[in-house]
């Protein structure tokens, strides 16, 4: 039995776009053959122009697959991950948390390289991630041969656990996909970790989306977190500059400090 991680672009979505593009195709073809009238003339148009730009999107979409795909030459899913496990470490003993664990990929890799430290993968397992699930993460820790893990359905704006219960907190690419202050996503992260616990948050730090970051980290620096950085990883870190841009990931960045 092998691991399988599943894809961060879901296949629902590709197939999705394209069936809608292939409707509008054929929407298009029917009115040109009878486009005599305007208004037959204006939709045909109108069908063709978004039948191009969503086999345009989906072709997009695939190649991200490709890319990400743990079983593809590019395997960028499997490169990030181990990249931000890499700065994952707990004495033995200690307790990490991973915030919207998804396939398990984080948590497992986390595990590996603490295997005195125990970890809990957690994760609503929402529709628009329908292949993920507690089952599945369950499934890639056994085919890893990894046992200090343990998963459990919870949700990342009010996690369910006490303050002070985790020595460690880390995520990867999560708190952009969810609606909301995404700095208040961070403050109820950061709430479980006990003193002197660690963060190790990986996302995409959209100031649109997480506001004046820096702001962010000097207001937890005088509140006594320590060694609060921000740290770029598509700057050739985790993702190459130039491949980060058209991939629309270039705000990645590793959050991490101790509290």
């Amino acid at each position: 039995m092998k691991a399988d991680y599943k894809n961060w672009m879901p296949r629902g979505l590709i197939f999705g776009n394209a069936a809608v593009s292939s409707a509008f195709l054929t929407m298009g073809l029917l009115c040109r053959r009878k486009a005599r009238k305007p208004a037959l003339r204006l939709i045909s148009t109108l069908g063709f122009t978004f039948a191009g730009v969503g086999f345009l999107s989906s072709a997009y979409l695939l190649m991200l697959y490709r890319i990400f795909s743990y079983k593809g030459k590019r395997k960028l899913a499997k490169h990030i991950i181990d990249g931000v496990a890499a700065q994952i470490k707990i004495p033995a003993g200690g307790r990490g948390l991973d915030v919207g664990c998804g396939s398990g990929a984080l948590t497992i890799a986390a595990a590996k390289r603490n295997p005195e430290a125990s970890f809990v993968g957690a994760d609503r397992w929402g529709r628009e991630y329908a292949s993920f699930s507690q089952k599945l993460c369950e499934d890639n820790a056994r085919a890893e041969g990894v046992k200090n893990v343990h998963f459990l359905r919870a949700d990342a704006r009010e996690l369910p656990f006490p303050d002070e219960s985790f020595d460690l907190v880390t995520s990867n690419y999560v708190y952009h996909n969810i609606p909301g202050d995404r700095q208040a996503l961070l403050r109820e992260s950061l709430r479980i970790l006990k003193k002197g616990g660690r963060f190790v948050i990986h996302d995409i730090f959209y100031p649109s989306a997480y506001g004046d970051m820096q702001a962010f980290l000097k207001s937890l620096q005088d509140e006594g977190y320590a060694e609060v950085r921000l740290i770029p990883t598509a700057d050739g870190l985790f993702v190459k500059k130039c491949e980060a841009r058209w991939m629309m990931i270039a705000d990645s960045a590793l959050l991490m400090g101790i509290k």
